[in-house]
């Protein structure tokens, strides 16, 4: 179910971005109503009001199916907040590595300084 909610609110987004761009903005825009000639199944007006309708249709949708998101979301969660489930695992404690075995080291000769010898 809440794939479904998820696909229908992708494209609500998608269609709610196109019909924006549709409308006619101030500069021209990507605007596609309007201009004068005749025989236009729409004027400039009818087109911008039916732009302004679908534009609010979805929106509404969208803002539902957000709700409807969120509320699938709730519902599945562990019943719990992330702050709460912070304390309820021990704490682990970061040890050194331990120390590599002494044959890795190269020889040493002179036993009084624990310095190596220069060949």
């Amino acid at each position: 179910m809440e794939n479904v909610i998820l696909i229908v609110h992708l494209i609500l987004a998608l269609c709610l971005i196109g019909v924006v761009l549709l409308q006619r903005s101030e500069g021209g825009g990507l605007g596609m109503g309007g201009g004068g000639g005749g025989g236009g199944v729409m004027t400039g007006r009818q087109a911008a009001t039916a732009l302004g309708k679908m534009t609010w249709g979805f929106a509404i949708a969208f803002i539902c199916t957000s709700i409807a998101l969120t509320v699938i979301a709730a519902q599945n969660s562990a019943g719990g907040s992330v702050v709460d489930r912070l304390g309820t695992q021990p704490a682990v404690e970061e040890t050194a590595p331990a120390l590599p075995a002494d044959d890795l080291l190269p020889p040493i000769s002179d036993s009084t300084t624990g310095a190596p010898t220069a060949d």
